[in-house]
């Protein structure tokens, strides 16, 4: 797909771990009646196939192989979204603890990207799309017509990974694992998390989910007058 020809229809949201991207990108999907893309539950889907059949996760050689003959697919029905791995539903495997912490792996390697990122493409092309992720505004769509950037404290961070995932860990190794996550994904050679210079930076530390969704929603209305 050529990466201009779905500009108009693309709101782009990126962010560091935990700081509302999916929850806020999925809400205002539904509010505004687009599709919600989910970029991460992709590479989380991937890395879930690669533990099962015990493959090193740094061997990018043998993710290249996997991922080339992997299907990950994301289904938009009944308000919710589902991920499907070679036809199995694994939208609540790939929200493990295990998943979370080695995904940045799998993640960082280019032949795993450049693939992904084509289907996240060919998945833009079947209607307007709300895509979150780490490099949704600076690669996969750079020229979305409205792109957001998502902060938020790294203590308010772990505490709503910590409510997402269930997690027993505590407050102190969540942020570290965090912190973790945060250097993986900025420093990696391909596709870092960076902000794009034209995306709006939203700081979410102390606002609700609600508060966050009609934020962007207003700006959404700004851009498309």
């Amino acid at each position: 797909m050529n990466k201009n020809s779905n500009k108009a229809d693309v709101i782009a949201i990126d962010g560091p771990a935990g700081s509302g991207k999916s929850t806020t990108a999925k809400i205002l999907a539904r509010k505004l009646g687009f599709l919600f893309l989910d970029t991460g539950a992709m590479y989380r889907a991937l890395t879930l196939k690669a533990m099962r059949q015990g493959i090193d996760l740094d061997d990018e050689d043998a993710l290249k192989r996997l991922v080339d003959n992997t299907s990950v697919r994301l289904s938009n029905r009944d308000g919710k979204l589902h991920v499907l791995l070679d036809g199995e539903d694994v939208s609540r495997e790939i929200r493990s603890a295990e998943v979370s912490r080695n995904v940045a792996r799998v993640a960082a390697k280019g032949a795993v990207r450049e693939r992904m990122v084509q289907l996240q493409r060919e998945f833009a092309e079947t209607g307007s799309v709300v895509a979150e992720g780490r490099d949704v505004g600076t690669v996969v769509f750079p020229d979305a017509k409205l792109k957001i950037f998502l902060v938020a404290s790294i203590e308010e961070r772990a505490r709503r990974r910590m409510r997402e995932t269930d997690s027993a860990a505590r407050l102190q190794e969540m942020m570290a694992d965090l912190k973790k996550r945060d250097e993986a994904d900025s420093l990696r050679d391909h596709s870092p998390l960076v902000k794009a210079e034209d995306a709006i930076e939203v700081d979410t530390t102390g606002l609700t989910i609600e508060q966050q969704v009609n934020l962007i929603a207003q700006l959404w209305e700004k851009k498309k007058k």
